[in-house]
């Protein structure tokens, strides 16, 4: 009998790993973790159990989850199943009502709740599967570990770049109006110009947002280490249709 000293947080993290693909001797090497105990809940996760959906089906759906969980979301567990959780606005009811569209689209079997807070709209959804659709999920603060984007999510953000900056933008992400002014013909006149940008403080969530915009052929540049801005004319009208306005 393997005795359990690991917990459930690092239990739920090893099984997501291998639901993503990752092998035994992977999963043992990045978690340290030793192979015994990772075959032990390998078994007993899986005996009369139903396999997990994970790869998902790649539809806009869950790469546009997939932003708003890297954006604002989080994973908790519960008594018997995981809440999946993203934190709105409550001054923008259609990235509400965007956001439980997309969890009754990727889960319908479950209700969507949700839970008002000072500010604040709490999207919520319940299943036992959410860490294996979101590998990402663990202890601890997203920007504060290592992430790591499993093969099959990079290939649904590959199809669906567009639902994914959604996600991404409309939660981490404003548009802004700037301006400037200049000499024209002796009068100094004002130009007024928008710009998109989104700011994160993982480094790895940064990296996906920019290789999501080379997708879609948006020119991006680093403002700073934590903030990627769509300044351009051409880049923020592009980026305006393909993930609408913010409201």
């Amino acid at each position: 009998m393997v005795v359990d000293v690991y917990g459930d947080a690092i239990r739920d993290q090893a099984l997501a790993r291998l639901r993503a693909g990752m092998s035994t001797n992977q999963v043992s090497r990045e978690l340290g973790v030793s192979r015994a105990a990772i075959a032990s809940w390998r078994q007993r996760t899986y005996q009369g159990q139903p396999p997990c959906p994970a790869p998902a089906t790649p539809s806009p759906d869950y790469a546009a989850l997939f932003g708003f969980y890297l954006g604002d979301g989080c994973i908790s567990r519960m008594s018997r199943t995981f809440a999946m959780r993203v934190a709105c606005d409550a001054r923008l009811p259609g990235i509400i009502d965007d956001v439980a569209a997309r969890f009754r689209a990727v889960h319908p079997d479950r209700p969507v709740f949700f839970v008002p807070a000072a500010g604040v709209i709490t999207v919520q959804n319940s299943w036992k599967h959410w860490p294996c659709l979101f590998p990402q999920h663990g202890p601890g603060r997203k920007h504060e570990r290592e992430l790591g984007m499993a093969d099959w999510q990079w290939a649904v953000v590959q199809q669906h770049p567009a639902d994914f900056l959604r996600g991404l933008f409309h939660s981490d992400g404003c548009r802004v109006n700037n301006w400037a002014t200049r000499m024209v013909a002796g009068h100094r006149k004002r130009y007024d110009y928008p710009r998109w940008q989104f700011t994160n403080h993982s480094a790895e969530i940064m990296s996906w947002c920019c290789d999501a915009l080379d997708l879609v052929d948006v020119p991006w540049r680093r403002s700073s280490w934590k903030t990627v801005s769509v300044s351009t004319r051409a880049g923020v009208a592009r980026l305006d249709e393909l993930i609408g306005p913010k409201a």
